[in-house]
C-alpha cells in the first residue's frame, strides 16, 4: 500500500497513477492533474468517475443519471436518505437536475485505501442502485421501451431488469418500483 503522499499535489497524482495501474482499472489522463477512471457495473456498463487534484483537496466526480421524468419528490428523497449511509461522496444534482456522486477529500489522505473505499463506495451507489433510479425516475419512459421494442420484434436483452413493467397497467392502477435498495 502507498503512503499517503504528505500534501503534495505531484506525489498524490503519483499515488492515484500507481493505484490505478496496479488494480488495472481503466483510465485516462487528460493532464496531469486530472484523472477519467472508468469503472466496469453489471447494471450498467460502466460509470465513469472524475479524479481532479487540487492544491489541497481531490475532488471525485460521477454522472449517475438524467433528470428523472417523474416521480422527483421520490427520487430525491431516496438519494438524500442514501446519503446517510455512504463514505466520502455524496448524491448531488447539478442545475439541469442531473445526478451525480461527489466527494471533495484532503490531499493528506489519499492513499490505496482511500482510493479503493472511494471507487468502492462510487461503484456501490452507481451500479448497485442504477435499476432502482432508473425504475423510480423514468418508470413510463421503461414501459414505453418495452412496448416499442415487443412491438417491432426487437431484442429486450439489456431490459431484462425490468420485465415486471413489459406489460401495460390498467389505467387505474399505479405501481412502486418492484425492488427496493435499502435506503438505511
Amino acid at each position: 500500500m502507498s503512503p499517503s503522499p504528505a500534501g503534495d499535489p505531484a506525489a498524490v497524482a503519483h499515488t492515484v497513477a500507481h493505484y490505478l495501474d496496479a488494480n488495472e482499472i481503466e483510465n485516462e489522463r487528460p493532464d496531469d492533474t486530472t484523472f477519467v477512471v472508468v469503472l466496469p457495473g453489471e447494471h450498467r456498463l460502466k460509470t465513469n468517475v472524475s479524479i481532479v487534484i487540487g492544491d489541497h483537496s481531490v475532488s471525485i466526480n460521477a454522472f449517475i443519471v438524467r433528470n428523472p421524468d417523474e416521480n422527483h419528490e421520490a427520487v430525491y428523497a431516496w438519494l438524500l436518505k442514501r446519503n446517510r449511509r455512504m463514505y466520502g461522496v455524496s448524491y448531488a444534482i447539478d442545475h439541469l437536475g442531473d445526478v451525480y456522486l461527489v466527494g471533495k477529500v484532503a490531499l493528506e489522505s489519499i492513499n490505496d485505501f482511500e482510493l479503493d473505499r472511494l471507487l468502492g463506495t462510487i461503484l456501490e451507489n452507481s451500479d448497485g442502485a442504477f435499476d432502482y433510479l432508473l425504475e423510480l425516475g423514468f418508470r413510463t419512459a421503461i414501459r414505453r421501451e418495452w412496448q416499442w421494442r415487443l412491438s417491432r420484434g426487437e431484442s429486450t436483452r439489456n431490459l431484462a431488469a425490468f420485465t415486471h413493467l413489459a406489460d401495460p397497467l390498467p389505467a387505474n392502477e399505479t405501481a412502486a418500483p418492484a425492488g427496493d435498495v435499502s435506503d438505511a
